[in-house]
């Protein structure tokens, strides 16, 4: 029979994928000899297999549940629904990959009229017992019976407002009776039954709430965005309560070893009296600095500082932890690696390898890559900072500069930003249904909530721009509006917000580039030292292409040089060469671009100081430079001697129904083979003037004739290019070596592959549009439907994000299966958008690429993610 329910004393830390994260940490804690309030976690495999019978949870799980309560009764001295000492849990998720927020927490279940009674007569506390109670239906109704939170805020403020009073903290034991029968009645409104009053019914509730919001959108979208299967599954903890709300020598706390935000060594957290640990983690109220937990309860803060030094030497990386005191008794609710800002991340690498803690690779293999965007991401400038004066100030959450318009809702934020407008999420506090919002964001300002609040957290982790718990602000989220420093604000006002020192500016304050340094530098290098492949820039530029030298770029792997086309002058001649009916007139024209183009050349091979470039030739449909407004059509005419009319249907000509799979690429070359003439000689003149002025540089540039189906195109192509280029070499005594090589991108080029490779120097992988013809979709179409494949399961991820590695990648083996056999020399590299995706480096590595290619700013990320390969490869890690 299998184990589907395993006792806290059970588990282990090794034990992560069938118990999640969270469970193995208890039960690790609880090897440990920690204070662990004890209890049960029902296995991933439990969920998984819920899903397969068909949401239910089968009879074999359902015994095994109720044969640990048994046992959890035994260990703890209490029963479910006892009259002399009643049993109370919490039932939380654990993913294996934690998933802050995503996953509901049910408190103080096992409550009903009678046990509070039982509570409140044993305690002499019948504030706590109602307040207990009252918590325990409004959670219960949120997230098992999915009756909004809202009601019940509602009526928690009418009861406030009815009391003249401010916190919740102020309400008597009567008051929260009466709240209890309110929000019993609003329960009853809502679901059309009574409030369930056994325990145990209670209990396998939010069990099946727990599996269920494994598939909650927002779920779904955090897994997307964070490459975890939707196949893991959650496990359940179930665990004896502890009591932070019993009155004020109890609390609840939320705490990091290290700063979360900065890296900082020391304990940083935060801490409420009298309060359950989602007053904290929600931002409710706003706490107080761990240190004051201090004065307040000095015997559970000396043994809290020993918990965390002897959580982090045994788990050698920052712990965030969650703990209770209970009548000054400290109680560990749990550990885990700590979600952390990407400063935070380098510092507490390079800090842990100091302390001898770490090795370098195992250093380099603890820092997430997506991660380094938000150190590359703009700052604002100093100057202007220091002439603006802040309106307000909230807490520092998660570092970086944002500024754009104000919007109030999550879903305003995704609208707005999809129209193009940067905007700043507002919010009281933010909950998990926020996330696309957020996601859409420059940034995100709450009035509540603090340092460990959701926003705050997400925030971090998204590397996202956060201000948290700006109580100054005075809200009005329903008219969309709100007061700061005496000025009332509305949807679409600017406003700059600085996630690292907190504070809030009105208007828009300019953002200057980010510098890389420090533990940057030294964890860069380390990263160097260890990788195998290369990683190379998509520029089209001089400009970009020494951002991407500067972020540790050692070639260019692909340069559009349509993207040359636009400039001022250019255009014109090249549409000159459009509406040219003769080769002659064509040649003319491109003469008049040559000198333009080799320029362009001129400025890519300086920039890479002898470093390979790459030059792809012309590649997209000529419809996509002809001109589309009056007076461009007019000038065009003028210039070639015709009517606007004969230019108009010359330009309708060139419209294809599929352009995706029309007159571009090298098909292009082949009808013109002109332009792949013009572009070779530009190439070649460049390259023999910039070798000269520097002979010590390795000059030696590498040709790409794109979209490649057939070996017979690349040969005829490569015909013009070899002619042209050994003439100009020739012409001017030179002895400069070049290469020229195709772009895999057409499925057939792959299967073809050994046939190619017999006249390709090199292949390069564009794998935006491999995908799109493997899978027979465009990518600019393709968003009318993903959707409905994620809610459907048929896709986790994006493809065109993620590269596909079971069927795109397939092409990618064979391609480099049977193309290296023919030609030994072939080198090969990937140059679409998924060289810049950590996943999709680590399979390039696997499968033998010599380089990814990627966007400049991607630079960084692609090289953490290559060394993390190769370190994986070396210890053996393959899974």
């Amino acid at each position: 029979m299998a184990k589907w329910v395993y006792m806290f004393t059970e588990g282990n830390a090794n034990m992560r994928n069938l118990l999640g994260g969270k469970g193995a940490n208890l039960a690790e804690m609880t090897n440990l000899g920690l204070p662990v309030p004890q209890g049960f976690t029902i296995t991933t495999e439990a969920c998984t297999q819920y899903y397969e019978d068909g949401r239910q949870i089968n009879d074999e799980i359902m015994a095994q549940i109720m044969e640990a309560i048994t046992k959890m009764e035994g260990v703890t001295g209490k029963k479910f629904g006892d009259k002399e000492n009643p049993l109370l849990v919490s039932v939380r998720s654990g993913a294996r990959a934690s998933m802050p927020g995503m996953m509901d927490t049910i408190l103080n279940l096992g409550l009903n009229e009678d046990v509070v009674n039982v509570l409140a007569e044993k305690s002499g506390n019948a504030r706590w017992a109602w307040d207990c109670y009252r918590r325990f239906i409004q959670m219960y109704s949120d997230v098992v019976m999915e009756v909004g939170k809202k009601y019940f805020e509602e009526l928690i403020d009418e009861m406030k407002a009815k009391r003249g009073v401010k916190q919740d903290v102020e309400l008597t034991a009567e008051d929260l009776h009466e709240l209890a029968e309110q929000f019993k009645a609003e329960y009853k409104a809502k679901i059309g039954a009574d409030f369930p009053t056994d325990p145990k019914e209670q209990l396998m509730g939010a069990i099946k709430a727990v599996f269920r919001s494994w598939d909650n959108p927002r779920a779904n979208v955090y897994r997307r965005d964070n490459d975890i299967p939707y196949s893991w599954g959650t496990a359940v903890n179930v665990q004896m309560m502890a009591f932070g709300n019993m009155g004020d020598d109890c609390g609840t706390g939320v705490a990091f070893t290290r700063d979360p935000a900065t890296g900082a060594n020391g304990l940083f957290g935060e801490f409420l009296t009298n309060a359950q640990g989602e007053d904290v983690v929600a931002g409710v109220r706003t706490p107080m600095h761990i240190s004051e937990m201090e004065q307040k309860f000095p015997e559970a803060f000396v043994q809290f500082k020993q918990v965390c030094e002897t959580l982090e030497k045994h788990y050698r990386d920052m712990q965030d932890m969650e703990f209770t005191v209970e009548h000054g008794k400290l109680y560990m609710l749990q550990t885990r690696n700590g979600k952390r800002t990407a400063q935070a991340a380098l510092k507490i690498a390079c800090d842990l390898v100091d302390e001898g803690m770490r090795t370098e690779e195992e250093a380099v293999a603890m820092i997430d890559p997506r991660n380094l965007d938000t150190l590359l991401h703009p700052q604002f400038d100093a100057a202007a900072l220091k002439a603006a004066t802040p309106m307000g100030k909230g807490l520092g959450a998660s570092p970086g500069a944002a500024c754009g318009k104000i919007v109030f809702t999550a879903d305003d934020a995704v609208e707005w930003a999809e129209r193009g407008e940067k905007v700043v999420l507002v919010r009281l506090e933010t909950s998990p249904e926020d996330i696309t919002g957020m996601k859409s964001a420059q940034g995100i300002l709450t009035v509540r909530g603090g340092m460990t609040s959701h926003a705050a957290v997400v925030a971090r982790g998204m590397g996202e721009c956060c201000v948290s718990g700006c109580g100054d602000i005075a809200m009005d989220e329903e008219n969309k509006k709100f007061t700061l420093a005496g000025k009332e604000f509305h949807e679409g006002d600017f406003i700059s917000i600085d996630g690292t020192t907190g504070n809030i500016y009105d208007g828009i304050i300019p953002t200057v580039d980010a510098t890389i340094a420090g533990e940057f530098g030294r964890i860069m290098a380390w990263a160097d030292k260890y990788r195998t492949m290369k990683v190379r820039t998509n520029a089209d530029t001089p400009a970009d292409a020494k951002k991407a030298v500067e972020l540790g770029a050692e070639g260019i792997g692909l340069c559009r040089t349509e993207h040359m086309f636009f400039g001022e002058g250019r255009i014109d001649a090249f549409r000159e060469m459009i509406c040219s009916e003769t080769a002659e007139e064509r040649e003319k024209a491109l003469e008049k671009v040559l000198p333009y183009q080799q320029d362009d050349f001129k400025g890519l091979f300086e920039a890479l100081e002898g470093n390979p470039v790459t030059i792809r030739f012309l590649d997209p449909p000529l419809h996509e430079f002809v001109p589309t407004d009056e007076a461009d059509i007019k000038k065009l005419a003028d210039a070639q001697g015709k009517t606007v009319e004969q230019i108009k249907t010359i330009i309708a000509s060139l419209h294809e129904f599929n352009p995706m799979m029309g007159h571009r690429g090298c098909r292009l070359a082949v009808t013109y083979p002109e332009i792949a003439k013009m572009q070779t000689t530009a190439v070649i003149r460049a390259a023999i003037e910039v070798k000269k002025a520097h002979p010590d540089w390795t000059i030696k540039p590498e040709i790409m004739i794109p979209l490649v189906g057939d070996v017979k195109e690349l040969k005829y192509v490569k015909k013009f290019v070899v002619e042209t280029a050994d003439a100009e070499i020739k012409a001017a005594g030179s002895d400069l070596q070049y290469e020229v090589g195709t772009m895999i991108e057409i499925p057939r080029a792959a299967l073809t592959a050994d046939e190619i490779a017999k006249e390709a120097d090199f292949f390069c992988f564009g794998t935006n549009d491999l995908t799109q013809m493997t899978y027979g979709f465009s990518r600019d179409d393709a968003g009318k439907f993903l959707n409905a494949y994620y809610d459907a399961k048929i896709f986790e991820n994006d493809p065109f994000a993620k590269l596909d590695q079971v069927g795109v990648g397939k092409l990618m083996k064979m391609a480099i299966e049977l193309g290296k056999p023919v030609n030994p020399n072939l080198h090969v590299g990937i140059c679409g958008e998924h060289g810049g995706d950590p996943s999709s480096v680590e399979f390039c590595h696997k499968i033998g690429l010599n380089y990814v290619s990627c966007s400049p700013f991607r630079v960084p990320i692609a090289r953490l993610a290559a060394a993390q390969a190769a370190i994986a490869e070396k210890n053996g890690m393959h899974n």
